[in-house]
């Protein structure tokens, strides 16, 4: 089982972006919220309950214990992915697939690029968060159909953030499964959004904000068609080169001794 949870701050609580004495809004900052992905027995993007404790310090910080962020980053990050993750991974290219790229050691070469490129884009984006997670997601169709996602949480060097569940893990779930997941929060979040912005129509944007509805609206009817063109994105891979690189790079941690940085 695989869910995108989500929730949206509510309207009145949105903080607008710009300087003080220019406050605006726009459709990224409206999705201002909190997510989390359900996936078989675990949630990930949950802190650990000291973390919450830590985050809400003085009781002015989130009163759910999960990322909190812009929703639409998820979204963006996941329609982004989902070629990569979508294309079936060749048989002799699971390892390499499913290999920490932290491991590699490389010079650069048009082959290596290529493989290191076709293994990071099956990996969500979390950079932007503090200590992000390492989440990956990658279809094989060897027996069954279905989507491969693991996920590695960092230790924070400055001990404060921690994430609930294993350190490390991976979960299969049916490729279809996978799909209907990204697509109900596509629909779930436009929806959100259509209902957000009908209120900001109906009553106009809070006092002293910018806010362009009609640009607003332009960019919503934008959005609505991001699933259906990531769906139709064909991904190509140059197979010969990512396999060169892939062997390559799969070599790499048996050619230093233990301890041996890459420098």
């Amino acid at each position: 089982m695989i869910r995108f949870r989500f929730g949206l701050t509510p309207l009145a609580e949105v903080r607008p972006w710009g300087r003080p004495e220019h406050p605006v809004l726009h459709w990224f900052g409206l999705t201002d919220g909190w997510y989390a992905i359900d996936l078989g027995e675990h949630e990930l993007l949950r802190y650990a309950e000291r973390t919450v404790r830590s985050l809400r310090g003085d009781g002015s910080g989130p009163s759910h214990p999960y990322v909190d962020y812009y929703v639409v980053r998820l979204w963006e990050d996941l329609l982004a992915l989902l070629p990569a993750a979508l294309e079936p991974v060749p048989e002799d290219l699971a390892d390499f697939v499913a290999s920490d790229s932290s491991d590699w050691c490389w010079e650069d070469t048009p082959e290596i690029d290529a493989a290191a490129g076709w293994h990071g884009d099956r990996t969500l984006n979390t950079g932007y968060l503090r200590v992000e997670p390492y989440i990956r997601c990658w279809r094989t169709v060897a027996g069954e159909d279905v989507v491969n996602v693991s996920w590695a949480h960092p230790s924070d060097p400055e001990g404060e953030i921690e994430f609930t569940g294993p350190a490390t893990g991976l979960v299969t779930v049916p490729t279809s499964a996978f799909v209907a997941a990204v697509a109900e929060l596509d629909r779930a979040l436009l929806e959100a959004m259509e209902r957000r912005i009908g209120e900001l129509e109906a009553a106009g944007p809070p006092p002293g904000v910018e806010l362009d509805l009609e640009q607003l609206r332009r960019q919503h009817q934008d959005r609505a068609g991001w699933l259906e063109r990531a769906r139709r994105y064909a991904y190509a891979t140059d197979w010969a080169a990512v396999r060169t690189g892939a062997a390559a790079l799969l070599r790499s941690p048996l050619l230093r001794s233990p301890g041996e940085d890459c420098g």
